[in-house]
């Protein structure tokens, strides 16, 4: 009999009330002392570790805790300290931290922050380390052993966490100038691994947990076979320690035969989304590793069919020479699931209660498994009931609507095209809009206050009326518009006061979805969101944003307003998607409700309609084979929601924080009359893109950061307009932020906006002097 063992690859950091995200920001704001901050988490540590026992795992994953992001710990714990932050880390090593993060302006300091990547296909937000060509890697951080110190210290048997090396330099970039590349400085930073796994060794850890993601991704196979020979056979030597290796996401495919020759004592299957592997991984995995089989996902929310995934485990272990271990885990780190339904009680209705599971429960759901596999008896109730659940979900009479499922699957190709080409469409709406070149805007939503938090809370308790909280937002929407006039903007947005986020707003007002009440998932920092539940068929009862666009738009009559509005993929990307259909049918649904609301903004009047898709390039399958499937629907989703309007009326989408040049070619296809593109975090790599696939639309390219709380200058995005005109026609750029302001202070906001509409209101005299 194999020997089980329970255990997770990771948990959410927040906490249950997001207690986290508290500390850290009341950190920022000088509330909080540093002291005060390690405190609150080493207690927010045990609360997690105490649960996660509770419920039998056979062990903890320690280091897997944040202050921000964990792809920033390993750089900050390896040395990776770009130049620009090493007077601040003499001073104070946290703060320097978080100025990677997030930047930091002051009257002593104005510096940057790292640039921001989605981590893989998730809307989890990780910071991108700089490597220069002179890099010194040095022990900068002891997190994870003292954190694995904690954890033995209160008697929980613990397993450290870390970022390997391979991933962690194929993650990162070089340096501006640089001609080295991040993988060629794998040689000087295995050294500083040793140190940490010495130091980990020396504390009494046995397991240590190194996550390689980057083998769920297509590698060069000469390059990456011997990167990862060179950085585990170094490991090996380090007396005492067994590795667990670590990859998810996706199949690892070409790259298990790497894999399972590392000299590591045990290999992770991430067995949700590469389930595929599991018949190759059986057979290629020697017989004296650990087999991980990660059968419980940790990406969505449904309850796991539990009698199908103890099918799949006892096939591994009868698989498995006699004595074998076999370690029964969650698919990837629970991070990206909220903490616990325990709250929802009495908030969603105990049938859906029923269809979903959260951190919490997924970790029940991998202890129910292993004590099956050991004596299915003792967890008979659990996994009878578990059945039921799962049959209700099948069978309820909720999920499936016929009248939508039919309007889909009647579309012909007439619903994804523009009556005009661009150069038609461009020509009427310059006469349409009368806008001057270099036309200035913003991504949508301006900063939500205390008071505007403040408003929405009283409304949803019921001591503000509908009335008054309506008359409330109008009068926070009117000043928005009139300073927006005041500053020289040229299209304007309404602010989405009345949105709590810009997936969940919709969501509320679509069929097929239900919500949470905290069920929270970090985004990027302490930024968390809280994904709709998309749980059937969906359609739009009503007119959802056309109200508020009409009055904004009576508020600028010289000017117009926006109408502003999410799309279809990130609709679906930043959801908890139903898996009962194909993700392309879900989002098609998505896009006709999105289609309906385009159209009736068009007939009140709203001239320029933006439909978002931050999460287009978010979706992209990590394996090169599944490019072509996804982003044809991708592309066909938005524009079905976006070709049911007049030429005249101007299509605006947006993208942020991710790597376009592999998508550009299906950026173009989309359609829209202008796009606007995250560009300055990513140090202007856009421009790359531009020079080699070209770009005929108008694009407004960022010329700042909104996720720092620094003000830009003049003079600094004046740098960036004057490069970005290299590229693109004068008539076709536009001035914007890089992304939406709702997380900003309204000071910064405005001296960052004054200053945005004086770089384009500089480059038209400039360019009406030079012609």
């Amino acid at each position: 009999m194999s020997v089980i063992k329970s255990t997770i690859l990771g948990f959410p950091r927040m906490g249950s009330d997001r207690q986290l995200k508290k500390l850290v920001e009341g950190f920022w704001s000088g509330k909080v002392s540093e002291a005060e901050l390690a405190e609150g988490s080493k207690n927010l540590r045990a609360e997690h570790w105490a649960l996660q026992t509770s419920y039998g795992l056979t062990e903890v994953p320690v280091g897997d805790f944040s202050y921000y992001d964990h792809v920033l710990d390993a750089a900050y714990a390896v040395g990776i300290i770009p130049e620009r932050y090493q007077e601040l880390n003499k001073d104070s090593g946290i703060q320097a931290y978080f100025a990677m993060g997030r930047g930091l302006q002051n009257k002593n300091v104005d510096v940057r922050s790292l640039e921001m990547k989605k981590w893989f296909d998730t809307n989890y937000h990780f910071m991108v380390p700089e490597i220069a060509d002179n890099q010194q890697f040095t022990l900068n951080s002891t997190k994870v052993v003292n954190e694995f110190k904690e954890a033995t210290a209160l008697g929980y048997t613990a397993r450290p966490v870390i970022l390997g090396p391979v991933t962690l330099l194929a993650l990162s970039k070089a340096t501006k100038g640089s001609t080295s590349k991040p993988l060629d400085h794998l040689s000087a930073l295995i050294p500083v691994y040793i140190e940490l796994l010495q130091q980990l060794a020396a504390a009494g850890a046995e397991w240590v947990q190194v996550d390689e993601p980057i083998l769920s991704l297509d590698l060069d196979a000469a390059v990456y076979t011997v990167a990862f020979s060179q950085a585990y056979t170094e490991f090996a030597k380090v007396d005492g320690l067994k590795y667990l290796l670590t990859s998810y996401f996706d199949r690892l495919g070409d790259n298990l035969r790497l894999a399972a020759a590392l000299p590591v004592h045990g290999i992770h299957l991430d067995l949700v989304r590469g389930a595929s592997d599991l018949d190759a991984a059986l057979a290629a995995i020697p017989a004296d590793k650990v087999v991980s089989i990660g059968l419980i996902n940790g990406r969505n929310i449904w309850k796991a069919n539990l009698e199908q995934q103890l099918a799949v485990l006892n096939k591994v272990i009868s698989a498995r020479a006699s004595g074998a271990a076999v370690w029964v885990n969650s698919s990837c780190s629970l991070l990206h699931s909220p903490h616990s339904l325990k709250p929802e009680a009495g908030h969603l209705d105990e049938e859906t209660l029923g269809w979903l599971s959260f951190a919490e429960e997924k970790i029940e759901e991998v202890a129910i498994l292993a004590a099956a596999a050991a004596d299915r008896s003792s967890v008979e109730r659990q996994l009878q009931s578990n059945t039921a659940k799962v049959l209700s979900r099948q069978q309820s009479e909720r999920i499936t609507r016929p009248e939508v499922q039919k309007r889909l699957a009647a579309l012909d190709e007439t619903f994804y095209s523009r009556q005009a080409p661009f150069t038609e469409r461009q020509q009427v709406q310059r006469v349409a809009l009368n806008l001057p070149l270099f036309p200035t805007t913003t991504i949508g939503s301006f900063p939500q206050t205390a008071e505007v938090r403040k408003a929405r809370a009283q409304f949803r308790k019921g001591s503000l009326t509908k009335a008054e909280y309506e008359e409330f937002l109008d009068i926070e929407t009117r000043k928005c518009i009139e300073w927006q006039d005041e500053a020289g903007l040229d299209v304007l947005v309404h602010g989405e006061f009345e949105r709590t986020d810009m997936v969940e707003f919709f969501g509320e007002n679509l069929e097929g979805f239900v919500f949470t009440k905290k069920g929270w998932v970090q985004s990027y920092g302490s930024r968390c969101v809280k994904p709709p539940v998309i749980f059937g068929d969906v359609s739009r009862p009503k007119p959802m944003t056309v109200d508020v666009a009409r009055f904004a738009q009576s508020c600028s009559p010289n000017k117009p307003v926006k109408g502003m509005l999410t799309g279809p993929v990130t609709i679906l990307q930043w959801s908890f998607v139903r898996d009962d259909q194909p993700r392309s049918q879900t989002a098609g649904q998505i896009a006709l409700a999105i289609r309906d609301e385009v159209v009736d903004l068009e007939a009140a009047g709203i001239k320029v309609i933006q439909v978002d898709e931050p999460a287009i390039r978010e979706g992209l399958p990590l394996r090169k084979t599944d490019y072509d499937a996804y982003l044809k629907w991708s592309v066909d989703v938005f524009r079905l929601a976006t070709t049911g309007v007049r030429n005249e009326t101007q299509i605006h989408t947006h993208f942020c924080y991710s790597d376009f040049n592999e998508i550009f070619t299906a950026i173009k296809s989309l359609d829209a009359d202008v796009i606007t593109i995250e560009n300055s975090k990513s140090d202007l790599k856009l421009l790359g893109a531009l020079e080699v696939h070209g770009y005929a639309a108008e694009i407004g390219p960022g010329l700042y950061d909104i996720h720092s709380p620094r003000v830009p200058s003049v003079e600094e995005m004046a740098a960036r307009f004057a490069a970005l005109q290299k590229y693109i026609p004068a008539e076709n750029l536009w001035a914007n932020p890089d992304c939406g302001l709702k997380t900003r202070g309204w000071p910064e906001v405005k001296e960052s906006l004054i200053n945005l509409v004086t770089v384009a209101v500089n480059a038209r005299k400039t360019h009406a002097a030079a012609n």
